[in-house]
């Protein structure tokens, strides 16, 4: 008979090695060689076995302290069939169950688990982001039984041991050479069966109910943004913590203004005799009417601004309106014959060089990016 490898040579780690090392060493030997991969392969089974046998005795300090000293007879090693089984609920956590064998160490059998997280799109018009507002909505979710206070018993009456696991929630069969532990398909992994079923909630601890909730939308939210509310999602199984509410803004588009962040956006139309000699003109904003003053000379599609008249910000602050200037010029034959007579003895005496202006669109477009 062969004699038996040191530990280290068949992970292939030095004797110095950190138990993430040992870990990691195993991981890649154990998905290499794991039977379900080499179905019918003796000798890929053989280093399987090998390596988990090196990685029970290495990764548990007391037993490599042994073996360091005493090689396989002082670790107490005697093959792989003499292991507790329970250590392949470590082997499982190592192998991130890439082979079905699922997590022993994910909480107590039975033990309350936290509630589903919820989520509710909340529609606003472009003022109710802009300034906030509280709206009230209606959550259905799952509550806790009050009349039999989450435990699904009728009457007060204890949940009962299943008797298809013996109430550890898991029941164990052998798969090839080692034990494999499922959950119990007939308590569902709680480890109790109830007897006597709640009428209320038909033995399972929760109802549906609609709760109304009155959320704080903050000033200046935007499209996407989140507001979680802690607790307010769906209550937990067996009296578990509830989980969270998580309310998505969406915000309806304006017929007039657009936003940027903070900067909202509009245009006004003038005269061409007002952008030459410039002049004053009243702007609609969300804060209500402003003047806004035009200088001589303004060209189509310059914007001009209206400082703390936008929307407020989040982290502090306000932003601007920015106005987009749109000059109406008249058609030709729209004017009288004395009109048009003028028109053409100033344009005689202009010059014939026209001066070209960037759309406002480029310009919204160079300040974002």
């Amino acid at each position: 008979m062969a004699a038996k490898r040191d530990y280290y040579e068949v992970l292939g780690v030095p004797r110095d090695a950190s138990v993430q090392a040992i870990k990691s060493a195993y991981r890649k030997l154990a998905v290499q060689y794991h039977p379900d991969k080499n179905p019918g392969d003796r000798a890929a089974e053989e280093r399987f076995k090998e390596a988990a046998e090196a990685y029970a005795v290495l990764s548990e300090p007391e037993k490599r302290s042994r073996f360091d000293r005493f090689g396989h007879q002082g670790a107490g090693a005697g093959g792989f069939g003499g292991f507790d089984a329970e250590v392949f609920a470590d082997f499982s956590d190592i192998l991130g169950d890439l082979f079905g064998l699922g997590n022993r160490r994910r909480g107590r059998r039975g033990a309350p688990t936290p509630g589903a997280d919820l989520r509710y799109d909340l529609t606003l018009s472009f003022e109710e982001a802009a300034f906030g507002t509280e709206p009230t909505l209606r959550i259905p979710r799952l509550e806790t039984c009050a009349a039999c206070s989450g435990s699904g018993s009728s009457g007060g009456s204890a949940p009962q041991p299943c008797a298809g696991c013996g109430g550890h929630g898991q029941v164990r069969f052998t798969q090839g050479f080692f034990t494999v532990a499922r959950t119990c398909p007939r308590c569902g992994g709680a480890g109790t069966v109830i007897r006597d079923p709640c009428t209320d909630c038909a033995g399972r601890g929760r109802v549906e109910k609609e709760r109304s909730l009155t959320v704080k939308v903050p000033a200046g939210v935007d499209e996407g943004a989140r507001l979680r509310l802690a607790g307010e999602g769906e209550h937990g199984p067996r009296g578990g913590p509830a989980g969270d509410l998580y309310v998505v803004i969406h915000v309806d588009e304006h017929e007039t203004y657009q936003r940027q962040g903070s900067d909202v956006y509009s245009e006004v139309v003038i005269s061409w005799p007002k952008a030459v000699l410039g002049g004053e003109v009243e702007v609609d904003t969300l804060h209500g009417s402003a003047r806004l003053d035009i200088p001589p000379g303004t060209g189509h599609g310059e914007l001009l601004v209206l400082r703390g008249k936008g929307i407020p910000r989040l982290q502090g602050g306000i932003g601007d309106h920015r106005v987009s200037i749109a000059i109406d010029v008249p058609r030709a034959q729209d004017l009288g014959p004395e009109e048009r007579r003028q028109v053409e003895e100033l344009a005689g005496r202009l010059s014939d060089s026209v001066r070209r202006e960037r759309s406002v669109f480029s310009r919204v477009k160079d300040l974002f990016g």
